[in-house]
């Protein structure tokens, strides 16, 4: 299994598994509110049911979208981390997702406006469309505009998703930017790559203008949701993309550099975080440690490592 083999097939699982577990969430809900029946006896029995069911929903959902991402797709290393604002989330509306397409790798972050299990439900329908789409159209432009037309519907007179999308090319990465946190460029020093004019976040009608930034393979990308920058402090302060993380973003590996990023963060606050958090640290032209499967042996075949 090749490292791209590898990174595709767990995100194709953990797609497939969120939208399993919101589905199975929303019907035990929708259970719910069915009206009871004489039989208080049986609907006790079924609630209890129900309850245990979901916590094992929720139990699996942890393990799930907590273990970290690492891999690599062609020739972009990736690590990414999904953090619940409390303990005991099963999913926010934060979301992050990867594909490989014939004009690059391309990567999705967004949020979900709200925390309930309707925000889920759009996260996973975000992450459904741009999956179906990511690897055949053509530009970040028509797949923004895609986006936005499936979310659209789907949406209520309050509700959004901010979203970047990102593609990386020999030498630079380009971006769409709707209303999402502006993405930093690692280097020599942190730099926002905001865009020029600022869009609305998807579901709004946003008009998309790709930019295109130089980044060489000594620079990083750092994709995050607002539960990074809006962190705040004992005394109010928000979390502040200074010269320390800088530092911990330049470590020597992917992996490391967002333990370390995720470590000051939690300093900084001294308490469990208030939103949810997403993160994507990704560097074009890196190899990344990915784990290895054997191959399998013919009966009898001996190898060469010592007994």
């Amino acid at each position: 299994m090749t490292a791209m083999e590898f990174i595709g097939a767990l995100l194709e699982y953990g797609s497939g598994f969120l939208t399993g577990l919101v589905c199975g969430v929303l019907a035990l809900r929708r259970s719910r509110t069915t009206p009871p029946t004489p039989h208080a006896h049986d609907d006790h029995d079924a609630h209890d049911t129900r309850g245990a069911a979901l916590a094992a929903i929720a139990h699996a959902a942890q393990r799930a979208l907590l273990e970290p991402l690492s891999g690599e797709l062609n020739g972009v290393a990736l690590a990414g981390r999904y953090r619940p604002a409390t303990e005991n989330a099963v999913i926010g509306g934060d979301l992050l997702n990867v594909a490989n397409s014939p004009y690059g790798p391309r990567v999705l972050i967004g949020d979900v406006r709200g925390h309930d299990l309707e925000a889920a439900r759009l996260a996973t329908l975000t992450i459904g469309c741009f999956r179906e789409h990511a690897s055949t159209m053509p530009d970040l432009a028509q797949l923004t505009r895609t986006l936005d037309a499936r979310l659209a519907p789907e949406l209520d007179s309050e509700g959004f998703v901010t979203a970047l999308l990102a593609e990386f090319a020999p030498g630079e990465v380009r971006l769409v930017n709707c209303g999402h946190p502006a993405p930093l460029r690692i280097g020599a020093r942190l730099e926002q790559l905001a865009p020029d004019e600022p869009g609305p976040p998807l579901g709004l009608q946003p008009v998309p203008r790709p930019q295109r930034v130089r980044l060489g393979a000594n620079e990083r990308l750092l994709l995050y949701t607002d539960g990074l920058i809006e962190a705040l402090d004992p005394g109010g302060d928000p979390f502040p993309l200074d010269e320390r993380v800088r530092e911990a973003l330049t470590r020597p590996t992917l992996d490391d550099a967002v333990e370390a990023l995720q470590s000051l963060l939690t300093a900084h606050t001294a308490a469990p975080l208030r939103d949810d958090l997403a993160l994507m640290l990704c560097q074009p032209g890196v190899p990344a440690l990915v784990p290895s499967v054997p191959a399998a042996r013919k009966p009898g075949e001996r190898t060469n490592e010592p007994s």
